[in-house]
C-alpha cells in the first residue's frame, strides 16, 4: 500500500515539476495542455512553426509575425494562440525545428573529423535560415532536438579523457566558432543576394586606396599585409592555409589536441 501511494506520489511530483516548464519548451518536447487547441484537425504545431520559418527565410525574422503566419495559413491570428501562446514561443520552435536531422553515427570516426562535422552543420543553419542568429541566445539549451545535437557531439567525446566540465567547454568552443563562421558566410550569401560580388566583400575594389591610405607610420604592422594585397585577398590563390575560416577551424582542434596530450604525460614531464 505505501508503495503504491510512494508511487502516485513520485507521478504527482513529476507533474507538477513538467507543469513549471515555460510554455514554448512543453510545446518542444510534446507536453500540450488540454483544452487549449481547437477543434481537431483544424491547425497543427508543426504546420505554424513550417508556415513561420518559410516566412522568416523568405522575408526575415521581422516579417513574421503571428498575424503573417495566421494569414499565410487562412486563420485568424487568435486561432493561433490557442495552439501557441506567444512570438516568443514561436520563435523557440523555429529554432528547434531547423536543428535536424541529425547525422548518421560514424563508427570509428575520428573525433577531429566529428568536430570539424558538427561546425559544417552549424553553418549550414546560418545559410539556410539566416534569421537564425537575429534570436539572441538567452541560455543553455532545453529543447529536445538542440539537445540531441548536444548529445550527438558529446558521443564523439567519449572516447577522449575529460571530464565533464571539459567536455562541455570544448563543446561551447566549438559552438562559438560554428556560430561565427555561419554568421560571416550568412553576410556574405546575403550581400550577394543584395548584388554584391565577392570582390567587393573581401575589399578587393579598394586595395588601390587602400595602399595610398595605409601607412607604416600610422598602421606599422597592417602595412605590409596590404601592400602585399593579401589583405583585399588579391592573392588567395598563393595561398597555403586554404580558407582562413576552416585554417582557424584547424587551430582550435590542435589547440584540443594538444590539452590532451599534456594530459596524458605524467605530471612534470616537459
Amino acid at each position: 500500500m505505501t508503495d503504491r501511494n510512494d508511487s502516485a506520489d513520485n507521478s504527482a511530483d513529476k507533474d507538477e515539476v513538467l507543469e513549471q516548464l515555460p510554455s514554448g519548451v512543453a510545446l518542444s518536447w510534446g507536453i500540450v495542455k488540454q483544452g487549449k487547441r481547437g477543434p481537431k484537425g483544424e491547425l497543427s504545431i508543426k504546420q505554424i512553426v513550417d508556415a513561420a520559418v518559410a516566412i522568416a527565410d523568405q522575408d526575415g525574422l521581422q516579417a513574421m509575425s503571428m498575424s503573417r503566419v495566421a494569414q499565410s495559413l487562412g486563420f485568424t491570428t487568435m486561432s493561433l494562440y490557442r495552439y501557441i501562446a506567444s512570438k516568443d514561443d514561436l520563435l523557440l520552435l523555429m529554432q528547434e525545428s531547423v536543428c535536424t536531422p541529425l547525422p548518421e553515427d560514424k563508427p570509428g570516426q575520428h573525433w577531429r573529423d566529428g568536430m570539424r562535422e558538427y561546425v559544417d552543420l552549424c553553418v549550414d543553419v546560418f545559410t539556410r535560415h539566416p534569421w537564425y542568429s537575429d534570436i539572441p541566445i538567452t541560455g543553455v539549451p532545453v529543447t529536445p532536438n538542440i539537445m540531441a545535437m548536444v548529445d550527438w557531439v558529446l558521443r564523439m567525446m567519449r572516447p577522449l579523457d575529460l571530464d565533464e566540465f571539459e567536455k562541455m567547454s570544448i563543446m561551447l568552443l566549438m559552438s562559438s566558432y560554428g556560430r561565427s563562421i555561419g554568421q560571416i558566410r550568412r553576410d556574405m550569401v546575403m550581400a550577394m543576394k543584395a548584388g554584391r560580388n565577392a570582390e567587393e566583400f573581401s575589399g578587393l575594389p579598394f586595395s588601390p586606396a587602400l595602399k595610398q591610405l595605409v601607412t607604416p607610420e600610422r598602421f606599422p604592422d597592417l602595412y605590409p599585409i596590404v601592400m602585399s594585397g593579401v589583405y583585399a585577398g588579391e592573392r588567395e590563390a598563393e595561398s597555403t592555409v586554404g580558407d582562413d575560416l576552416d585554417f582557424g577551424l584547424e587551430r582550435i582542434l590542435d589547440g584540443v589536441e594538444q590539452y590532451l596530450e599534456r594530459r596524458r604525460k605524467p605530471s612534470g614531464e616537459a
